[in-house]
């Protein structure tokens, strides 16, 4: 990525993901495409799908990742989640970072359309950066909740960036 900087939370996902060269990604969220492009460099034979539901940051994300789209492994849609077609495609891994309406709201419907977009033994992440590690406990909780009560099976790691700032991955396999 040249010398852009990643913000560690980013790269704390990316590396807790377990990408295989053929898998294919769905990143909710994408924002400017930072952790597309992480993802893309990984990939070989897969793809990365990625949405967000700003037209500025899918541009940035274009610009961040031509590269990758040339090469087709990388797909961008302006869309939210509730609101977004994909067709019959499924995906190996799903995930997001510091996606609020999975904790601060019910997100029953949009935790059965993830459910619905996973493949068999296919895994979803949703890591958050709260501010204040008590924040972390609470969004792990929630979310952990919301996913076993659509049928995920439930994990949870957390961790801590360089400045101490509190991670959670609050993860999901299928029942």
């Amino acid at each position: 990525m040249g010398t852009q900087s990643v913000p560690e939370r980013l790269q704390w996902t990316v590396d807790r993901l377990g990408l295989k060269p053929g898998d294919d990604v769905l990143e909710i969220g994408c924002g400017r495409g930072v952790a597309v492009a992480l993802v893309a460099d990984l990939l070989d034979g897969g793809t990365i799908t990625a949405i967000d539901r700003s037209d500025k940051a899918i541009d940035g994300a274009r610009q961040r990742n031509r590269k990758h789209i040339d090469a087709g492994r990388v797909v961008l849609h302006t869309a939210a989640l509730e609101d977004v077609d994909l067709g019959a495609a499924t995906f190996d891994v799903i995930f997001a970072v510091n996606v609020n309406l999975f904790w601060v709201r019910r997100a029953d419907a949009e935790a059965g359309l993830l459910k619905r977009l996973l493949r068999p033994g296919g895994r979803l992440h949703l890591v958050w950066e709260p501010p204040g590690g008590g924040k972390a406990t609470q969004i792990a909780d929630t979310v952990g909740g919301l996913l076993s009560d659509n049928g995920f099976e439930v994990t949870v790691e957390t961790g801590t960036t360089g400045t101490g700032a509190a991670l959670v991955d609050v993860r999901g396999t299928v029942r």
